[in-house]
């Protein structure tokens, strides 16, 4: 019980004094009613002061980026590089992808990720319609297993489809999917209230990934707040999370027969937002531009014992 609820409680134990008959006078019943909420309210304190040194025991905290630089600045160069370009990225995604910064800027303590509709030619001298950005931490950080988290808030809208996933770091060598791909968030603009999280390799990838859904409750929209979104990952298991909500848990059992489990070597972040795509659909009338995916912070955490 938090001191709000409990408050709606003390007219209620009050009358329940005068009901018997008791003969304590009103102020002393307040002030006994106020040490036992202070009781209460100390007890949640302590509870999740609790919780968060469960955390700190259990993961030890490796790398970030918490976007803290100054207004306008660029994305921090030692941590992260970009995909450039309008390739299709083999989702028939309709973007060219920059580093420009009006694509991407750091601004009040977030990374600023901006889809905007514009005629285009990128330097691979194709023409768009629209321009985003992606980027990715390969050749800069990977790891194996750990806990994977970032607190992001998603654009809206038809055609939107922003991502925070994760690649094998061979994959130059082994291509995908041998190479593993774990997708921590995804989203789509006609489905606002529902996140996807999947993991793709050789034999069930694409449209045959193994992928689950969590849904806000209430018909509550991803682009209304921002969420925290995580895996944690362990040999043979990867569980799935949002706002600290386990929804989903993999392991090699949920493979199709015979199909390799690939996700036992060091992988790399991504974060982008696609536009249009096989999967979201293209952005139509409704689709009002630009569209913004605010990144609060990523984090990666390693387990301490077991």
């Amino acid at each position: 019980m938090n001191l709000k609820s409990f408050s709606k409680q003390a007219p209620a134990c009050l009358q329940l004094i005068r009901s018997t008959g008791g003969s304590v006078p009103p102020a002393v019943a307040i002030g006994v009613l106020a040490v036992v909420a202070s009781f209460f309210v100390s007890v949640g304190s302590i509870a999740q002061v609790s919780a968060s040194k469960t955390k700190e025991t259990k993961w030890k905290l490796v790398w970030r980026d918490e976007f803290n630089g100054p207004k306008g600045s660029a994305v921090d160069q030692s941590k992260w590089v970009f995909d450039l370009g309008a390739k299709t990225w083999g989702n028939e995604e309709l973007e060219s992808y920059t580093n420009r910064p009006e694509n991407v800027a750091i601004q009040d303590g977030n990374l600023v990720i901006q889809a905007r509709q514009e005629n285009y030619t990128g330097s691979d001298g194709i023409k768009v319609n629209y321009t985003s950005a992606r980027l990715k931490t390969l050749g800069k950080f990977s790891q194996t297993y750990g806990r994977f988290e970032a607190r992001i808030k998603v654009p809206f809208g038809q055609g939107m489809w922003p991502a925070f996933w994760m690649l094998g770091d061979n994959i130059e060598k082994a291509q995908w999917p041998d190479c593993g791909e774990i997708d921590i968030m995804e989203n789509i603009g006609k489905e606002p209230s529902i996140a996807h999280g999947s993991i793709h390799g050789p034999g069930y990838s694409g449209s045959d990934g193994i992928e689950a859904r969590y849904t806000l409750p209430a018909n509550r929209r991803f682009a209304d707040d921002f969420h925290i979104f995580a895996v944690e990952w362990e040999p043979n298991t990867i569980r799935f999370y949002v706002d600290d909500e386990l929804y989903v848990t993999r392991t090699p059992a949920d493979l199709p027969a015979g199909r390799k489990w690939v996700f036992n070597h060091p992988f790399f972040l991504i974060l982008n937002v696609a536009v249009g795509g096989g999967w979201p659909g293209n952005p139509d009338s409704t689709t009002v531009f630009p569209q913004t995916m605010l990144v609060d912070y990523v984090r990666v955490y390693q387990r301490i014992g077991k």
